[in-house]
């Protein structure tokens, strides 16, 4: 399992004097440090009018400005937020070959449709943002490969266009789509690139159940979007290493964890999602065929009782205050944290690998957790890399 570092530049209040420099300064030595470490890969995020969940809203630039100050460690986007209000699939396709040069070809690409906020920010429509991706994932990796482009579509009409410059990499980056659904996931397996999940509220059991949709979905994908499947899965959770449990704890980790679950939450507007996620899954279980994989995963769900953090999510939903300790205290029995001192961390990280998880996305930059105890987290997870490797 290659151990990679996940960023959303995260902003929480009180705001010192020239908060959002400092914070950008802090994610560049950050990334520096993980270049020197051997970590395999920089993931950005894209969110728009996040507050103080993020200042990532233009990581393209982020990204290129670490391809100037490292080496080693490839420059991942998680994800471009694909409908074309956001990105026009041709500023996608010549905004990532041009990080492509700029990094030596280091360059993993992810797209996603993005969620109720930001199509409502952008003025997209949720039937728009499914359509759009699918075409962005068809088009990008086309408009690299391919001298002269054409495409036309309900969005889109381009004739016999010359797209540049062509990725380094050849035939293309790697491509990834983020996915929080396990439709999603079946949906990144048929398209053959590789997926992009979390952990932070699902338990090993679940984790690994939908991996087995992902691989699946993606050993029965002949036809993939790019030039070959890439078949990978990604992870992201809250790490944080410390020289003992205690010191972990003592650093903020518990206040960390259920800040950005209350600010995830809230700013996804997760209660609609829940809704509107709900009778996706209703769909996919009245469909003709059943709902294909995930109708079949969805039915193995349907008998299993809501676990401790699904009900304290709900709680959460319901605007219920609940105690840092307790969020903490769920989110950890379920073994969706690795948080503690390096023996810890080395066997939680384990249990992941041996779920067959290729790419565990260290969210390490969180919540209010000091910028010298981040750094210090870096380097003592980065010393359990050959191991994992």
């Amino acid at each position: 399992m290659q151990i990679d570092l996940f960023n959303e530049i995260q902003n929480p209040r009180p705001w010192p004097a020239g908060h959002e420099r400092l914070r950008f300064r802090q994610a560049i030595e950050q990334a520096v440090l993980a270049d020197e470490l051997g970590y395999g890969c920089w993931w950005q995020v894209e969110h728009h009018g996040a507050g103080e969940f993020s200042l990532s809203s233009a990581p393209e630039l982020m990204l290129a400005a670490l391809s100037q100050r490292t080496s080693r460690i490839r420059l991942g986007h998680s994800a471009v937020l694909a409908p074309g209000r956001f990105n026009h699939p041709i500023r996608v396709a010549e905004r990532a070959a041009t990080l492509d040069h700029l990094s030596g070809g280091r360059v993993e690409l992810g797209l996603t449709r993005s969620t109720i906020p930001e199509w409502r920010l952008f003025g997209i429509e949720p039937a728009e943002a499914r359509a759009q991706t699918q075409q962005a994932f068809e088009m990008v990796p086309k408009m690299w490969t391919s001298e002269r482009f054409s495409y036309e579509s309900d969005d889109y009409r381009i004739d016999d266009v010359p797209i540049g410059p062509k990725p380094l990499q050849r035939p293309h980056p790697p491509l990834w789509q983020a996915a929080a659904s396990p439709a999603s996931f079946e949906e990144a397996g048929r398209r053959g690139v590789g997926v992009l999940g979390t952990t932070m509220w699902e338990s090993l059991e679940r984790a690994g159940r939908l991996i087995s949709l992902y691989r699946e979905a993606a050993a029965a994908c002949t036809e993939p979007v790019g030039a070959y499947v890439n078949n990978q899965v990604g992870f992201f959770t809250f790490v944080h290493c410390a020289d003992t449990d205690e010191e972990a704890m003592h650093n903020g980790a518990a206040a960390a964890a259920a800040w950005y679950t209350v600010t995830a939450l809230t700013f996804f507007e997760a209660a609609t999602e829940f809704v509107r996620q709900n009778a996706r899954n209703e769909q996919l279980l009245a469909a003709p065929d059943g709902g294909g994989l995930t109708g079949e995963f969805l039915r193995g769900e349907a008998a299993n009782t809501p676990s401790a953090a699904n009900l304290l999510i709900a709680r959460i939903l319901q605007g219920e205050q609940v105690a840092d300790d307790e969020v903490f205290e769920v989110l950890s029995a379920q073994d969706s944290l690795i948080v503690g001192s390096p023996e810890t961390c080395r066997k939680k990280l384990r249990a992941y690998a041996d779920l067959g998880i290729d790419r565990m996305m260290c969210l390490q930059q969180i919540g209010a957790i000091p910028h010298d105890k981040v750094l210090k987290s870096i380097r003592l997870i980065g010393e359990l890399i050959p191991d994992l490797a």
